[in-house]
């Protein structure tokens, strides 16, 4: 039977399929492609503007770390490149440009007028389409901040550097830096993911929707293909013997492989950009924290063109993944037991914080992973110090990973997840952590 709501479908559209036996049916096709209109047409809340007010309020400020320059965005301020050296004497030397400051086009500007003027861009892209984005493959409407007056350019006869910054709706982001581009000589574009934005249907990734067809069978066939109706009860069937499983009984974990699922972060029912979060099923606090201090369960996380794949007490790899060219991998560190203790005498392997009651305990600690592959840069190999640090999250199996590069190919790796809150107090002296007792 057709839905009555929803989806349209009209008996002139449709098409006739014949199965291999012959059986004919009528199949109506859908004539809408997307649900979301009624939700954007009714929607009334805050415009994007107003939505983002609050992170342009409280004057704070994103950064992205990159092999020489820093980036940093002051949202509704300015965006700045920099890049600091220690010369002799510890005396720091900056090298830095502005792409673009918060006075808008009209250097003027008071900041009602400047207000005024945000208020009638909200308006314009009410009235036109949105813009939209190619984010790691996906169309994703954006909403863009101008910012001019940044460091003069000597190859555009002085003029000041500018900047679009592209706010776009990520529901578990913290108004990170995706990516800066400079799209021509002196002008860039800035992609921050925020979930600010979430709040208005518009903003949301369209996913491409997947409507229902529906079939009839035509008279002198039966209501089901007969070859779908095998399939079915084979489907049953095969369901029927693990149904009465007992959980006692099912397989040990080291009978079973475990892959970490990197998961995608869903905006309706499609995935938009995937995140440093894995989720892990079925695995007992106990078998997970066995499998991950073994390194046979490893966490994966990353944001934008380069992912990292960590493996307690194995490696910690950099990769990126293409249709085309496939995989491209990069060694950043490999472990060491005895080059970590040697790292561990010269530099705190745990860090500690009180606690109300007087007692203290372990609030992070780090492992060195050396011999990487060899940096282009320097010659050397790359090396990594990874910080294990507790999160609580109300998924017991969240993990958030993050890359820092403060020196060229020496990294800073963060893992952060509530597996590592119950393994934190059985660090050692040199930071090794152990399955609790």
């Amino acid at each position: 039977s057709q839905p009555t709501t929803g989806v349209l479908y009209k008996e002139d559209n449709y098409i006739i399929m014949t199965t291999v036996d012959k059986e004919k049916y009528k199949c109506l096709l859908p004539l809408i492609a997307s649900g979301n209109e009624e939700e954007e047409k009714d929607y009334k809340g805050p415009t994007p503007g107003e939505l983002l007010e609050p992170l342009f309020k409280q004057s704070s400020c994103s950064y992205r770390i990159e092999s020489y320059w820093t980036y940093e965005v002051c949202h509704g301020k300015h965006i700045r490149q920099y890049h600091e050296e220690k010369e002799t004497g510890q005396k720091i030397n900056i090298q830095e440009y502005y792409l673009g400051n918060m006075i808008m086009k009209n250097s003027l500007s008071e900041p009602e007028e400047s207000q005024e003027l945000s208020c009638g861009y909200d308006l314009f892209l009410s009235l036109t389409q949105i813009p939209t984005k190619n984010i790691e493959g996906q169309m994703t409407p954006y909403y863009p901040v101008e910012l001019g007056n940044g460091t003069p350019c000597s190859l555009r006869q002085n003029l000041p550097r500018s900047s679009t910054v592209m706010y776009i709706c990520h529901p578990e982001a913290k108004h990170e830096i995706l990516s800066v581009a400079e799209v021509t000589t002196c002008e860039y574009e800035v992609v921050i993911l925020t979930p600010l934005l979430c709040n208005h249907p518009k903003y949301r990734f369209r996913a491409s929707p997947v409507n229902d067809i529906f079939c009839q069978s035509l008279p002198g066939s039966p209501l089901k293909p007969h070859n779908l109706e095998q399939l079915e009860k084979q489907q049953e069937m095969l369901k029927m013997p693990f149904r009465r499983v007992k959980e006692e009984e099912m397989p040990s974990t080291k009978e079973e492989k475990f892959s970490s699922i990197h998961k995608p972060v869903a905006v309706g029912s499609h995935q938009l950009l995937t995140v440093g979060t894995t989720h892990i099923s079925k695995l007992t606090d106990e078998q997970l924290i066995k499998e991950f201090l073994s390194g046979s369960y490893c966490f994966h996380g990353g944001v934008g063109w380069w992912k990292y794949e960590f493996c307690y007490g194995k490696y910690v790899h950099q990769y990126h993944e293409d249709k085309e060219s496939g995989k491209t991998s990069v060694v950043v560190g490999t472990w060491s037991k005895e080059e970590h203790i040697e790292w561990s005498r010269k530099n705190a392997a745990r860090t500690f914080y009180l606690r109300e009651d007087g007692t203290q305990t372990v609030r992070m600690v780090s492992h060195f992973y050396g011999n990487g592959d060899v940096c282009d840069l320097t010659d050397k190999p790359r090396q990594v110090t990874v910080k294990l640090k507790c999160k609580e999250s109300d998924s017991p199996h969240a993990v958030t990973i993050y890359m820092l590069e403060p020196h060229s190919c020496q990294y800073i790796l963060g893992v952060e997840s509530p597996v590592i809150c119950k393994i934190l107090d059985t660090a050692d002296e040199y930071g090794l952590l152990s399955v609790p007792s």
